[in-house]
């Protein structure tokens, strides 16, 4: 698989040139190939890394939803201030960049995609244009969730001179997507043109069939809230066409750090001042000692004393359940009343003379986070039976119980786990996890609460921070208290979307009003239209 992954940089260089209208300039170039001979299938590598990049790493997810939503926490102090737009809500000097990252980076991706579907659609790869619209689908709703109202309905048609789309309304935006997702699933022959170069499914179009309609799934539960009866339509719809059954239809995205793809979150964790500041959150550590969860030890450990070590990712630390601690958002090593050690459960700084570490014994993510070919984890088999198990206590009309997708949840996210390449969870402990900690039914906000709970931490250690923090937004679990820090960005709340980027004005002024009028503001706290 990751011999395709080295095809990215020349997939680029051949769509673009391939690409550019002038056909007559490039058949008289021997070393470019025109669009009739250049294989789009070799654009689809760059899709699959382009989306995986957009979702991890300095893009946004760890410097905002990683932390907004206590997963993880940073005391945000020197070398890695920038962990304050994060932590504690506050503008770092990068922010800017920083807010446009998704929306830049989301646009490109959804880009090639359209180059990749366009030069398939001439030479009749169905198939290929059919997991192109999965892919566009992916990459812009995932756009959505972070800002709300984007461009859709006429995004991507430069070419057509519309270099001023107007913003759809996420409403309106989410209802093309789910039926643009339809009509691509829809349109898959398993026994028609092959998909070749695939990174994700080594050309199984059965599997891309169940991303897509797992996809539709939680496209799906986004809107319970706003308009229950198309999200209960669009379940009835997925279920019915067939989503992830097992660990091993998941879409797990390989990372290529040899060619020069590897895992954007890994190589932030990597550096010096991240190794330190970043820290698992004392919600999250504390959730998963109360339940006694095998993925404890896999996931944290607590560095040995002094501040050398603490710096420094390459040394292993104590994996033991019982000596893991969470840092507490919000605090910092300024000296001031924020400062960690006036929080009542400090454990003390670690080391002695000149290597003291004085953020403390607090519990930091193992080694598999900093392993620069670990996978992205795109959507999960786990998060789709939770998400099952969500849609059972409404009332949705989905085959199962939610107390047996629950179980079944469980299970996956514990087989998942395994997938980082690390230590795994041995399948009789996690039938004996599920086990011991089946759904409380005893009302519905009771297994409410435990599957979103279990979604916000599956997805949490799966490093899929920007779908804990959605996950959140949609179900309101887990219970979370916001950090109301100085300076803050957001009025002491917990942000619920990323602000437009700045550039937006000056390229698209009239539609960016538009859009921020309908939104009724360009806030971090207003909210996106299926938050309710």
């Amino acid at each position: 698989m990751k011999k395709y992954i080295s095809l990215f940089l020349t997939g680029i260089l051949l769509a673009v040139s391939s690409c550019d209208g002038d056909f007559a300039d490039i058949n008289t170039d021997p070393n470019r190939a025109a669009g009739n001979v250049f294989d789009p299938n070799l654009i689809l590598p760059t899709v699959s890394y382009n989306y995986g990049n957009m979702m991890t790493g300095y893009t946004g997810a760890i410097l905002f939803q990683s932390m907004w939503v206590q997963v993880m926490a940073s005391t945000s102090t020197g070398g890695a201030n920038y962990y304050s737009n994060a932590d504690k809500y506050v503008a770092s000097g990068s922010t800017n960049s920083y807010i446009q990252s998704v929306w830049n980076d989301g646009f490109a991706a959804a880009s090639r995609v359209y180059q990749m579907q366009s030069l398939a659609e001439t030479k009749g790869f169905s198939n290929l244009v059919a997991v192109g619209e999965i892919w566009k689908v992916l990459t812009l709703s995932f756009v959505s969730d972070v800002y709300g109202d984007i461009p859709y309905s006429e995004a991507l048609m430069a070419e057509a001179g519309i270099t001023q789309p107007k913003y759809d309304s996420q409403s309106a935006a989410y209802m093309a997507m789910l039926s643009d997702l339809e009509g691509a699933l829809s349109s898959i022959n398993t026994s028609g043109d092959p998909i070749k170069n695939d990174v994700l499914y080594g050309g199984d179009l059965t599997k891309w069939k169940k991303l897509g309609y797992s996809k539709m799934l939680r496209m799906a539960m986004r809107l319970v809230d706003v308009d229950p009866s198309t999200a209960q339509s669009y379940v009835q719809k997925a279920v019915a066409g067939g989503v992830f059954a097992s660990p091993a239809d998941e879409a797990v995205l390989v990372s290529d750090q040899n060619n020069g793809y590897a895992n954007s979150s890994a190589n932030a964790l990597n550096v010096t001042d991240d190794v330190y500041e970043v820290r698992w959150s004392e919600k999250l550590i504390d959730f998963l000692k109360s339940n006694d969860d095998p993925r404890l030890s896999i996931i944290a450990e607590v560095p040995p004393a002094g501040l050398a070590a603490n710096r420094n990712g390459n040394v292993v630390g104590n994996s033991d359940p019982s000596v893991q601690i969470g840092l507490p958002n919000g605090f910092d090593l300024k000296g001031g009343a924020e400062d960690i050690t006036n929080y009542a459960k400090y454990p003390g700084p670690t080391g002695t003379g000149g290597d003291v570490a004085p953020i403390g014994a607090y519990s930091r993510p193992t080694a598999i986070y900093r392993d620069r070919n670990a996978p992205v984890f795109i959507l999960t088999y786990a998060e789709i039976q939770f998400l099952l198990a969500d849609a059972a206590v409404r009332g949705f009309s989905v085959p199962g119980t939610a107390s047996s997708y629950y179980t079944a949840g469980l299970q996956g996210a514990m087989t998942t786990i395994g997938k980082f390449g690390g230590r795994s969870v041995a399948p009789a402990d996690a039938l004996a996890f599920a086990t011991a900690n089946p759904l409380d039914t005893s009302s519905a906000a009771a297994s409410l609460k435990m599957i979103n709970e279990q979604i916000w931490a599956t997805t949490g250690v799966l490093a899929n921070f920007v779908e804990s923090w959605n996950n959140w937004k949609r179900s309101g679990y887990p219970e979370l208290n916001a950090v109301n820090y100085t300076g803050n960005f957001s009025s002491g709340q917990i942000p619920r979307r990323q602000v437009y980027p700045a550039s937006e004005s000056t390229t698209n002024p009239e539609s960016l009003a538009n859009a921020i009028s309908n939104m009724g503001g360009d806030t971090w706290i207003n909210s996106v239209w299926w938050d309710k």
